[in-house]
């Protein structure tokens, strides 16, 4: 679950599942102190956001441990999911600029 509790960000989950019929779609939703959405990304989707006001402060809720050595990643520009974002992007971390494209290779993740 995510929700923003200060300011508003632009969240995004792409469906990574290689059996699902929305594989490599993508959903947004502005997110915001005012309207309290939440958003609940289901196992198998990456998740991204963009931050449309300063100091934008965001909760996460998780269903188990941060382990990095389960990491990935998609990039925010990838061709592939041609995603939307509502404001030109142009702060983003190294490590995010960083991130292969999805290559046609990519048959999506396994989620039991």
């Amino acid at each position: 679950m995510v929700k923003c509790l200060r300011g508003s960000v632009f969240d995004v989950m792409v469906d990574l599942r290689s059996d699902s019929s929305t594989f490599l779609d993508w959903c947004g939703e502005t997110l915001s102190s005012e309207n309290m959405k939440m958003m609940y990304i289901p196992e198998g989707f990456a998740h991204g956001f963009q931050t449309l006001e300063e100091d934008a402060e965001m909760l996460y809720l998780h269903t188990e441990f941060y382990s990095p050595e389960y990491e990935g990643a998609v990039r925010f520009d990838d061709p592939s999911l041609n995603i939307s974002w509502p404001i030109e992007v142009t702060d983003i971390s190294l490590r995010d600029q960083n991130h292969p494209l999805l290559s046609s290779e990519f048959k999506g993740i396994k989620v039991t």
